[in-house]
């Protein structure tokens, strides 16, 4: 039977030892999901094939990069959609594991709509120790998560699931800085697919870690590449984040987001941007809703 999600991640060098025990502890929980899914690997990086070799994965060395030498995102996608043989993909961070539930959630919103993009919030929960993948694992892990994990705010997305045939059209993003995540939602409701947050019925747990394994130290968004993400995304309006979604899946169920006043509004300010497609009239409509922000950005130079 063939599989119906292919997984597929980029991960970091290997050499960090923290580093390579947390991305060793995600793919074997991916694996762990069983014959459903297959797990796809892209990159050089150092201790990368070797990780590859030994948790029995595919590997894909051959990724178009930056010139500072990040794997693209558009790259990425393309070698899934042609190495991968499931309806749906599903493009991770390394450091993130899955329960079970992944697959049957991803199943249940293919089976009633043709385009789609699954998102969701994650738990950020510490592991510095290989994880044991035995039987009873997930009910393990998800006792830990309760009990010594925290929610993340609903801002950068870990995991984008949706069909082979969506997101043909990837700008150059390069992978583990910021922006293009925001893009992917952005690009899903100007494109009217259903953006379906998934908090409830997918439970997903990143593995903290620390910006070491970045230059100098520093978040992926003060990188330099994330603000050439941010231009590629089309400017700082296509930042969309998980509040954004249009609906949400729980308990078995997509349901529209409620309408709140708070939603009200923020659907006004973005009804240029993904019903109109006018970046222009969204920069009006923010400088409306946010005068303040949008003067300071104006003075910064940074109105995007």
């Amino acid at each position: 039977m063939p599989p119906a999600l292919t997984i597929f991640s980029a991960p970091k060098p290997f050499t960090h030892p923290h580093i390579a025990v947390i991305q060793r502890n995600a793919v074997r929980s991916w694996l762990a999901l069983g014959e459903q899914v297959e797990v796809i690997l892209l990159g050089d990086e150092p201790g990368l094939a070797e990780a590859a070799a030994e948790l029995g994965v595919r590997h894909i060395r051959e990724v178009e990069r930056t010139p500072a030498g990040t794997p693209l995102v558009s790259s990425m996608f393309a070698l899934a959609r042609q190495h991968g043989s499931a309806p749906l993909l599903c493009c991770v961070n390394a450091d993130i594991l899955f329960l079970p539930e992944v697959v049957s959630a991803a199943q249940a919103v293919a089976a009633r709509r043709q385009r789609f993009l699954i998102v969701g919030q994650r738990y950020d929960l510490a592991v510095t120790e290989p994880l044991d993948f035995g039987p009873g694992w997930e009910d393990a892990l998800r006792r830990r998560a309760a009990e010594q994990g925290r929610l993340h705010k609903a801002t950068g997305s870990d995991y984008f699931i949706f069909p082979r045939e969506c997101y043909t059209d990837m700008p150059r993003f390069a992978i583990g800085r910021a922006g293009w995540d925001n893009w992917m939602i952005y690009a899903g409701r100007s494109r009217l697919w259903p953006v379906i947050d998934a908090t409830e019925s997918i439970q997903i747990i990143h593995q903290d870690h620390d910006y070491a394994h970045l230059p100098g130290g520093q978040p992926h968004y003060r990188h330099p590449e994330t603000f050439e993400n941010v231009r590629l995304a089309g400017g700082k309006r296509a930042i969309f984040e998980l509040p954004d979604a249009s609906h949400r899946l729980s308990g078995g169920r997509l349901r529209r987001m409620p309408l709140t006043w708070r939603r009200f509004w923020r659907e006004v300010e973005i009804f240029p941007l993904v019903r109109l497609h006018s970046y222009a009239l969204g920069q009006a409509f923010f400088a409306l809703f946010h005068p303040l922000k949008a003067y300071r950005e104006f003075r910064g130079g940074g109105a995007g």
